[in-house]
């Protein structure tokens, strides 16, 4: 790992996903989590804030980075429920089949190397009746955007985390064996055409 994933890159993803604009996306969607919830990538831990405390009985965070884990720390340390991080990645969910209430995936699908390896994992350990609560950003409908998207994603992901500008959110999801039930998309506001366009809504398996 180098020097700047090591101490640049977490800062850089904190303040960028930690936006007025991202943050209200966040505020649409964390709050329906319930139960028992798997975030995938909990990375600094900027949804913790928004979660509901009186319906969350434990968060299970996925983050494979040991520095966004300890940003993350302060966050975990401020909530009145239990986090417990997992030290893998989206693809290698060790939890049992069937045991968790919510699944909580906010701009993360866009870093995941194999997106739909990791969707299955979460479908696997959903429970029957439970759901997946998402907000990606992804491809644009504009034709002109996603030109732009594909040029500049070469150079992008490599500085963003692995971010991929232009993952065909609705598309992955359904591949990865899910029914999304509700999903709003617009562009959000204060943010780089390139990378505003978002999905957000509930998927269940």
């Amino acid at each position: 790992m180098s020097l700047y994933d090591k101490h640049v890159l977490p800062k850089f993803i904190n303040l960028a996903c930690g936006t007025k604009p991202i943050s209200y996306q966040r505020k649409k969607v964390v709050p329906q989590a319930s139960g028992r919830v798997l975030e995938i990538g909990i990375g600094p831990g900027l949804n913790l804030p928004f979660y509901d405390a009186d319906k969350v009985d434990m968060v299970f965070g996925l983050e494979p980075s040991a520095h966004m884990r300890k940003l993350a720390a302060k966050r975990v340390s401020q909530v009145p429920f239990e986090v417990e991080f997992i030290d893998l990645p989206g693809e290698e969910i060790p939890l049992d089949d069937k045991s968790v209430d919510t699944v909580l995936l906010t701009y993360t699908l866009c870093t995941i190397p194999d997106a739909l390896s990791a969707l299955i994992q979460m479908k696997r350990v959903l429970k029957p009746g439970g759901k997946l609560l998402f907000c990606e950003h992804g491809a644009a409908p504009d034709k002109s955007v996603r030109k732009w998207q594909a040029r500049i994603n070469p150079v992008w992901k490599p500085i963003a985390g692995g971010c991929n500008l232009n993952r065909k959110i609705p598309q992955l999801l359904e591949q990865g064996g899910f029914k999304i039930e509700s999903m709003e998309t617009a562009y959000i506001p204060g943010t780089p055409r390139i990378a505003a366009y978002n999905y957000w809504g509930q998927a269940t398996g």
